[in-house]
């Protein structure tokens, strides 16, 4: 019988993890460019992209829901399968039919395929490494961030030089380059044998993990999931946009904080450790609100500061607050750790959308009054409207920032209520 290889399961893992986070890295880079090729305004470019948070949540807690019974390898077979769909037509988005459905849809088909990748990855990677969990996690995670980085580097770099003609087709190579990390990943996973997942390795019954899930420290995490994952994956899904007209490299910005976070979770063994999960959510509170501070309220060189600053916040929180609840609440299963993501994907795809009309609003709010925001975003706007277009840019994008910058205020009161509720349980045991 064939044996469980955990190394190149957990390589696998970390490729298909990598094929999501490419998805976020490039379609951030290319928000801006199908925004002005396609005449798509904020609202449609803000539908497209919460579509991506929309297919994630549905995937993940579906998927959670039947990993014990198919087995994590059929997810995974299921995720390639979405992933190649969603690029190849993204990849044709404007040769045929509307390219704001094509957009729609495809990305819809590559948020359900990252959502069945989280689905099937984080309970394979607790069952491979249930000694070690949260750090193998955040191991397993710095896949994300580091996957933005190598997008948001293959946009800035390879777009200069594709930039200077107008055919669409340009942008293709780039999210064709996804391709191979899928098709590598898919090989993989297709040689080799997989473990059960915990909950069924435990013999824990199905009547125990739903009555974990119900218990008050769990749906306390799950709302601060809202919070944590809105503050991550809105910012930096569209941080390139935000702040396109403060700094003339704002996807630079981008990558610096996505690096930031995958150098840190790469090292997190002996943070987590040291400070345990409750005390490394608390500190990535406080600096992913001082983060947002900054890039809600400089400009220039400063700005790359506050980049720093939020990377450093935001680095630990996805990981970690699944490694809490896989510690702390182990009855909940690859259930516990799907509804988590879920939960998480829904709020960003909620949010992302109400945001999206507010960003119009508060542009529209710095133009001359009646402007039509439509015509001041399309490839035939003259230069005066282009130019009165970044300036209100230039004030909209910052104050969606602060707005956002709320919610990691709330969760560091959240998270001192944990640390010390966990503090003192720790004691009574």
């Amino acid at each position: 019988m064939q044996a469980i290889d955990r190394n190149k399961l957990f390589v696998a893992s970390c490729l298909a993890l990598l094929v999501t986070s490419l998805s976020f890295g490039i379609r951030a880079g290319l928000l801006g460019t199908w925004g002005t090729q396609f005449n798509l305004d904020k609202s449609e470019m803000s539908t497209i992209t919460a579509t991506a948070f929309w297919g994630f949540p549905l995937a993940v807690i579906i998927g959670g829901m039947v990993v014990d019974i198919i087995g994590m390898k059929k997810l995974l077979v299921m995720a390639f399968v979405f992933h190649l769909a969603g690029i190849l037509l993204t990849i044709f988005a404007g040769n045929f039919g509307s390219p704001y459905w094509a957009l729609f849809i495809s990305t819809l088909l590559i948020g359900i395929a990252n959502g069945t990748v989280e689905a099937a990855c984080n309970p394979l990677v607790t069952a491979l490494y249930s000694d070690n969990k949260t750090t193998k996690l955040n191991h397993f995670h710095l896949w994300f961030p580091g996957g933005i980085v190598i997008g948001s580097l293959v946009v800035y770099f390879l777009g200069q030089k594709i930039a200077g003609t107008e055919s669409i087709s340009n942008w293709k190579m780039l999210v064709a380059l996804m391709l191979i990390p899928t098709v590598l990943y898919g090989w993989l996973f297709a040689k080799e044998k997989f473990p059960v997942t915990e909950r069924v390795a435990s013999g824990v019954s199905t009547a125990s993990m739903y009555k974990a899930l119900a218990s008050p420290l769990f749906i306390f995490m799950i709302i601060c999931m809202f919070g944590t994952a809105i503050t991550e994956l809105f910012t930096g899904q569209w941080i390139g946009v935000l702040l396109s007209n403060v700094t003339k490299n704002s996807l630079l910005i981008l990558a610096v904080s996505t690096g930031i976070m995958a150098i840190g979770r790469a090292f997190a063994g002996p943070v987590v450790h040291k400070l345990a999960p409750q005390g490394v959510l608390l500190m990535s509170a406080i600096l992913a609100t001082l983060g947002l501070y900054i890039l809600g309220h400089t400009d220039g060189s400063m700005v790359f500061v506050g980049a720093l600053v939020f990377g450093m916040g935001v680095c630990y929180f996805w990981p970690t607050m699944l490694g809490f609840v896989s510690e702390n609440l182990p009855k909940t299963g690859a259930v516990g750790l799907n509804l988590m993501g879920g939960a998480g994907m829904f709020a960003v795809s909620i949010y992302t959308i109400f945001m999206g009309g507010v960003y119009d609003n508060k542009i529209a709010a710095h133009l001359p009054t009646g402007a039509d925001l439509k015509v001041y975003n399309s490839p035939e706007a003259t230069e005066q409207m282009k130019a009165a277009l970044a300036e209100a840019n230039k004030t909209a994008g910052p104050e969606i920032i602060n707005t956002t910058m709320i919610l990691p205020v709330i969760l560091v009161a959240a998270f001192a209520g944990l640390f010390f509720y966990m503090k003192n349980k720790n004691k009574a045991a």
